[in-house]
């Protein structure tokens, strides 16, 4: 911590602006340089948060559907008026490439225009006779969705707006309270969100707070009763403690994988190869491997498996490795060093227990080389964990029986990309793949921000993308009306 003398981006507490007796430093993972000075909220500033958002709960239910939509609209256009401000801001504190944040702030844009969209229509409710048996004559159910309550919202740093977006768009479009707890590695994104949420009218005080506290004072707002829901989204390891530790709480966990890209043996062209060596090595390797569907795992039946290596190697070998700030880098560093070297150390591992350097292989700092594996053990830490790097590991099988069974043989299970023309394969793959979501014809890196997004397995429960997260974060009530005559 630094001293209370230094200035400091101000936190979100019920809206408004504050400043606690301490701060952190956030620096720039290429070169070290500080970004910007972070205050840290005091035990009693988060108690405020907490009790305003409890206080909330139903007066923002209560708000009118145009009121919480317009807000959004404001957000998502005041992001795309600051676009290039906010994405050098995601690159100074992320490290991701300038390209990849400029897209990271399109998407929240997105998000922000969707959740107004569904603001507008969500919950309009659902009618049903009840006269279909004779106790039931007179009588209509209508259904409609209420918030659980306030919302404990954790994000990570990969994609330090897009994921706290998809946090508290969701919260503001069904009227529930959120307390937004950024990572403490890339905090600034979401504090300028909450400077654009400041703008806003007509949500009321204790809607929504961005509190920067420390990890190690996470346990406590998630202990806390009047916070029912908790989304987070991060390593399983912390998602699961934070499951296991509120049995009774409503929560949601995105807590990532090791995606495989399939190519089978129908996608066999020059075109075809092409393609899917390009996106291979583009979704390898984009935010320096740090997306949890990132391509970790490429799975090829064997008669295309060598010449789709050859041009895997060659694409990979083509990827711009460099300054983030550098419009033409493709891959920057990682968000820490000490990131890096754990990847360094697994990719170590690896070899150590025979697996083949192809590419890569060479740490520079916090930066990794883009690298390629074959031959991964199954004993290697790489074959059975994410990799949250630039690094990918080549498997050849023989026809889609021994495909389809090596991308389910993971603990994982978020996303997976398989390469085929073959409708009758394409809806196979659909029903036997073990996983949240396949991408056909592409790598599993594709998400849109509308569609439900979300893992089985150890890659979590629940769903993001708007309109679903609005469903983790509202349930069901029924109204009889009875005496009717219909």
């Amino acid at each position: 911590m630094t001293s209370t003398g230094a200035a400091s981006h101000p936190f979100w507490v019920a809206g408004r602006p504050a400043t606690g007796a301490d701060s952190f430093d956030v620096t720039n993972p290429w070169d070290g340089s500080l970004v910007g000075r972070v205050g840290v909220p005091t035990p009693e500033q988060v108690e405020e948060a907490v009790a305003a958002a409890a206080a909330a709960q139903h007066a923002f239910a209560a708000t009118p559907a145009h009121v919480r939509a317009a807000a959004l609209d404001h957000v998502g256009k005041r992001l795309a008026e600051r676009a290039e401000e906010i994405a050098r801001l995601i690159t100074a504190e992320n490290g991701k490439p300038l390209k990849w944040a400029r897209g990271e702030v399109g998407r929240a844009v997105s998000v922000f225009r969707w959740a107004a969209e569904e603001a507008r229509r969500f919950n309009s409710g659902e009618a049903q006779r009840l006269d279909t048996d004779p106790g039931g004559v007179g009588r209509l159910a209508l259904t409609r969705r209420f918030s659980h309550g306030p919302v404990l919202g954790i994000a990570p740093f990969n994609f330090p707006l897009n994921l706290v977006a998809h946090k508290i768009a969701p919260a503001i479009a069904v009227g529930a309270p959120i307390i937004l707890k950024p990572a403490p590695a890339t905090p600034l994104s979401a504090l300028l969100l909450g400077e654009l949420l400041a703008e806003t009218t007509g949500l009321p005080e204790g809607a929504w707070s961005v509190l920067p506290v420390p990890n190690d004072r996470m346990p406590a707002l998630v202990q806390d009763p009047r916070l029912p829901v908790i989304s987070f989204t991060g390593s399983d390891t912390v998602g699961y403690q934070i499951m296991d530790s509120v049995p009774r709480k409503r929560v949601t966990l995105e807590l990532g994988g090791n995606a495989a890209a399939v190519v089978l043996a129908d996608w066999s062209s020059d075109q075809d190869l092409e393609w899917a060596a390009t996106r291979i090595a583009t979704f390898a390797n984009y935010q320096a491997g740090q997306s949890c569907i990132s391509v970790q795992r490429v799975i090829a039946d064997a008669s295309v498996y060598d010449e789709l290596v050859e041009r895997v190697l060659a694409k990979v070998g083509a990827q711009v490795t460099g300054d983030p700030n550098d419009d033409a880098t493709d891959v920057g560093p990682l968000v820490s060093e000490a990131a890096a070297e754990r990847v360094a150390a697994w990719v170590e591992d690896a070899v150590a227990k025979g697996a083949k350097v192809l590419a890569g292989g060479v740490r520079d700092g916090a930066s990794y080389a883009p690298t390629v594996l074959a031959d991964l053990p199954a004993d290697a830490i790489l074959a059975t964990e994410e990799a949250f790097g630039p690094v990918l590991s080549l498997h050849r099988v023989d026809g889609p029986d021994e495909a389809f069974a090596a991308v389910n043989d993971s603990r994982f299970g978020l996303q997976a990309g398989v390469f085929t023309h073959d409708l009758q394969l394409a809806f196979r793959a659909h029903r036997d793949l073990e996983v949240g979501g396949v991408i056909i014809g592409d790598a599993p890196s594709y998400r849109a921000d509308q569609m439900p997004y979300g893992g089985v397995k150890d890659s979590g429960n629940g769903r993001e993308g708007v309109r679903f997260a609005m469903e983790d974060y509202t349930y069901e009530r029924v109204l009889v009306l009875t005496g009717l005559d219909l």
